[in-house]
């Protein structure tokens, strides 16, 4: 028989431990520019997964590639109006929204990917979440998977950086990436990016650089017999989300979709870096490649010297502090 307290019992016991159960549901759209199965889509298909788990299933997340939601230069203020929940996007995208993100664009900003992911899982990465959030309303979610360019030539295997000396090498139309080649003796030309097959081809340049995996999707080790793992310029997909989205979520399902982000984005690192070798491994046996780990000391002096530039040269001030606190954590 039914008592009034056999029915009040569960009741209780639900308000106390069924907290995940009560949430209002949310759906978050989360979207990016790139196709699904890039490295923005194992980044969002995780999350999506583990925030919906975490969740207990109050969140229903919606992963939007290919600019469905919007592109890259439209995302940043998109969110900011809350008109696009959640986007992953390239750090150098934000820059225009936050100066000292230009920082990460530097060569060598990052010697190693020790460094790398000291900088971005430490007082540095907290710090550049906290003064996002606290000058565009953007939170910062995950730094994500940090990458980086490797530089592939027809004309010899590179061990040093005397042995780069002369080459002629394709960059894009950046006066970053122009003055950096230049500090490191090689020649380089601007050249749009759907020319650059062309232009090795016919042998106005030969040489250019870019992520392992753009080597071989472009088939680039057709042409190109060197690889050298230079890691001389490096880029991330931080994840944001709007304030707008993050204050429709309760305290619980804040902090589910923060651990959904952070463990997705260590997911992610640990994917793409299995990626990576499989990549490398292709070009070299596949590909016919040589591939060289040169000596870096020689370019990571001379991307010291651009960054200096850079500093002297009209680099803000938060931008300079940013650029100091990251070589500190190279120490």
């Amino acid at each position: 028989m039914l008592t009034k307290n056999t029915l009040i019992i569960p009741a209780i016991a639900s308000l106390l431990g069924g907290g995940a159960a009560l949430a209002d549901e949310v759906t978050v759209n989360l979207g990016f520019a790139a196709p699904e199965d890039s490295a923005y889509g194992v980044l969002a298909a995780k999350f999506e997964e583990l925030a919906e788990e975490y969740s207990g299933g109050s969140i229903d997340v919606k992963v939007r590639c290919c600019t469905q939601l919007a592109t890259e230069d439209e995302a940043f203020k998109a969110m900011q109006l809350g008109t696009v929940d959640m986007y992953i996007m390239t750090h150098n995208n934000i820059s225009p929204h936050f100066a000292p993100m230009e920082a990460f664009v530097l060569p060598y900003i990052f010697q190693s990917t020790d460094h790398a992911y000291a900088v971005l899982d430490g007082e540095v990465g907290a710090g550049i979440a906290a003064q996002i959030k606290q000058k565009t309303s953007l939170d910062l979610l995950t730094f994500g998977y940090v990458e980086y360019r490797d530089f592939y030539n027809t004309e010899r295997p590179i061990n040093s950086i005397e042995d780069i000396q002369g080459i002629r090498v394709r960059v894009p139309q950046n006066n970053v990436m122009i003055k950096t080649h230049e500090a490191f003796g090689s020649v380089p030309l601007p050249i749009a990016w759907s020319e650059t097959l062309a232009a090795l081809q016919t042998g106005t340049v030969s040489a250019g650089d870019s992520g392992a995996s753009f080597v071989k999707s472009q088939k680039f080790y057709e042409i190109a017999d060197n690889l050298a793992v230079l890691e001389h310029f490096a880029f991330f997909t931080p994840m944001l989300a709007s304030s707008r989205i993050m204050g429709k979520l309760d305290d619980g399902q804040q902090e589910a979709v923060r651990k959904a982000a952070r463990d997705a984005g260590q997911h992610q690192r640990e994917e793409m870096a299995r990626q990576l070798a499989e990549a490398r491994d292709f070009l070299q046996s596949d590909g016919g490649m040589t591939i060289t780990y040169p000596d870096k000391a020689g370019f990571i002096e001379a991307g010291i010297a651009v960054q200096d530039a850079f500093i002297a040269n009209g680099a803000d001030e938060a931008t300079k502090t940013l650029i100091l606190d990251i070589r500190k954590a190279a120490e």
